[in-house]
């Protein structure tokens, strides 16, 4: 069944509250004052079923202006409004502030309500077309407009078939989510905090998106806490539930968490799926152009409110330094407001989460221009280009795509591995890697190329594609270098240069006899040192064995020739009189065949030839 989430809105006394007792019966003024004074100071909640079995939950917010940031507390974490102006006062101060504050965040569905219609039946028409006129430039421009009466009913039924017929949308996007995103990864942002006795500790929350079952560890963010907390229980709309999806309004029940570490706009998020950040990027959505809303601002986002400094990038674009990490990613949406009081300055798209460092001249400039070309929802190529390589995680993280899954969809980003990675940049480093390789080999003609950690320090790849040997990989075959015993090199060389006629020398004395090889003092005689010998060992030139024995790379095959026609058990001592070699030579050699399956032990002074 679809659900509905949606928050009140409108000046103070203008029977927001009557409005959601009328349609629940519930009582949404939770604190004596309120019912006293009659006027809502916080948050209130509500629920009750449409006539088509929908469920729908109410968020009433304050009207008065010295309660603006519980106001946006509610209205930010719900998808839809019902904004009312009373048929006898017709449109006030705080009617302003809330419409604009509506503007701000992007709510773009809704139903506009004239109520009080019975102490001004005659004011409706006049009402109406202000509340027309006054949301023209706003996403609720053909929201309908209902004239309901709390007190004689009239209207109320219209209403609620109104509600009833309400597709929620995301609002930037403007894509329909009647039922929110069950699959999206948690983020509940908290605006109550309590003990409950024989409970514990419980947080309620609008849960715009994910899904959240009972035993399930969120992680809590908050100004106090950064930890995993476990779910105990949960109620939605004051029924107890075993999980609940998006666009309800929930409770839950925490274990071993004190209440008073916990408050307004703390969030419990799916661990590992979200990016907190302090700097953000962001385009003006409504109100002031960015670079008149002034330097210190508050920044309401969910139910936080949080101390921010504005750097305007342009009129439409600036960069905020929040006074301590949110969970954001790209599209969310914010407002700007003045702390003194100056009410709702701006509202603001954030563009990007993990902005580079602005710390060339002219560098706020160039990343004005960025983002002005930057189409909403991002752009994936952009993201990748910038950073050379990044995780797919990381861009999941931040709201670039949608899952792990994606694809780049663009010819200019490679996948390799779990990382995006830039195709120009694979290019350059290939460009580097080739001319890297050839001065190596060029400089020092014992040197095969270079290895692949040095490759990695030359080219200085982003951190996430040095831990990724794929990348590397794809680099080398681009830059058309071949791999061999852990270099990298342009193709395999033969020559040793100066040590060349003594190893031409010393292949002449092993081809005439195979299994004589010479004592090390011998190979020093000829210029042959452990450098010179690595060196042509890695060109395929000589095979190496343990005591110093060196013999050409075909000696293992000239042995297993002679081995063959031997009796089919033979001794060490035997195959070195085959072989007409010392047993300096015979047992290293008789241990790599046997390395190589080609030869088995059989027993201590025994061998036979694997057939």
């Amino acid at each position: 069944m679809r659900r509905l989430l949606v928050a009140t809105a409108g000046h103070v006394d203008h029977g927001k509250s009557a409005l959601v007792r009328a349609l629940t019966g519930v009582e949404p003024d939770r604190w004596e004052e309120e019912r006293r004074r009659g006027l809502t100071i916080d948050l209130g909640f509500a629920a009750t079923r449409l006539p088509s079995g929908r469920d729908v939950a109410f968020v009433d917010v304050p009207g008065h202006e010295r309660f603006l940031d519980n106001a946006l507390a509610g209205l930010a974490a719900a998808p839809a409004v019902c904004f009312v102006v009373a048929a006898d006062q017709g449109w006030q101060r705080q009617s302003d502030d809330h419409r604009d504050a509506i503007a701000a965040l992007g709510i773009g569905t809704g139903v506009l309500v004239i109520s009080r219609c019975d102490l001004a039946p005659d004011a409706v028409d006049e009402v109406r077309r202000r509340v027309r006129a006054e949301f023209a430039p706003t996403g609720l421009a053909e929201a309908p407009i209902v004239a309901v009466s709390s007190t004689t009913g009239d209207g109320l039924d219209e209403l609620r078939a109104r509600l009833d017929g309400l597709q929620v949308s995301s609002g930037a996007a403007g894509e329909d989510r009647p039922d929110g995103d069950d699959d999206a990864p948690v983020r509940l942002w908290i605006d109550r905090a309590f003990s409950i006795s024989g409970a514990g500790t419980v947080v309620t929350g609008s849960l715009g998106a994910g899904r959240i079952a009972g035993g399930d560890r969120l992680r809590l963010v908050g100004r106090q806490a950064d930890r995993q907390v476990d779910v105990r229980g949960i109620r939605r709309h004051d029924e107890d539930v075993a999980e609940v999806g998006a666009w309800s309004r929930v409770a839950l029940n925490l274990r071993g968490l004190a209440a008073e570490d916990l408050g307004r706009g703390d969030v419990l998020l799916a661990p590992e799926r979200w990016h907190l950040t302090e700097t953000v990027d962001v385009r003006r959505a409504s109100g002031l152009p960015v670079d008149q809303v002034g330097e210190h601002l508050s920044m309401f986002v969910g139910t936080a409110a949080v101390p921010v400094r504005v750097r305007a990038l342009d009129g439409d674009h600036a960069r905020l330094r929040l006074s301590r990490r949110l969970p954001l990613r790209l599209d969310d949406a914010a407002v700007l407001v003045d702390p003194g009081g100056g009410g709702v300055r701006a509202g603001v798209r954030v563009m990007d989460v993990d902005p580079p460092e602005l710390t060339r001249r002219g560098a706020a400039s160039a990343r004005a221009r960025t983002l002005r070309g930057r189409p909403p929802g991002g752009d994936l190529a952009a993201e990748v280009r910038r950073r050379g390589a990044v995780s797919v995680d990381a861009l999941v993280r931040f709201g670039v795509v949608g899952s792990r899954t994606a694809d780049p969809g663009a010819e200019s980003v490679r996948r390799i591995a779990d990382l995006f990675v830039d195709a120009d940049a694979v290019q350059a480093w290939a460009t580097t890697l080739r001319r890297k390789v050839v001065e190596a080999e060029s400089g020092e003609p014992l040197t095969d190329g270079i290895t692949r950690g040095a490759a990695l320090d030359l080219l200085g790849l982003p951190e996430c594609a040095r831990r990724e040997p794929a990348v590397l990989d794809a680099v080398v075959v681009a830059a058309e270098v071949q791999e061999h015993a852990g270099r990298l090199r342009t193709a395999l060389r033969r020559d040793l240069g100066d040590a060349e006629a003594a190893m031409q020398m010393l292949e002449r004395r092993l081809r005439q006899d195979p299994f004589r090889a010479p004592e090390a003092d011998e190979l020093r005689g000829l210029g042959l040192g452990r450098r010179e010998l690595a060196a042509a060992e890695a060109r395929g030139r000589v095979l190496r064995l343990p005591g110093e024995v060196v013999l050409l790379p075909d000696a293992p095959a000239r042995a297993m020739r002679v081995l063959s026609s031997l009796e089919p058990e033979f001794t060490a001592g035997r195959a070195r009189e085959a072989l007409g070699t010392t047993r300096r030579v015979a047992i290293p050699l008789l241990e790599h065949l046997d390395g190589r399956g080609w030869t088995r032990r059989i027993d201590a002074g025994r061998r036979t030839v694997v057939r």
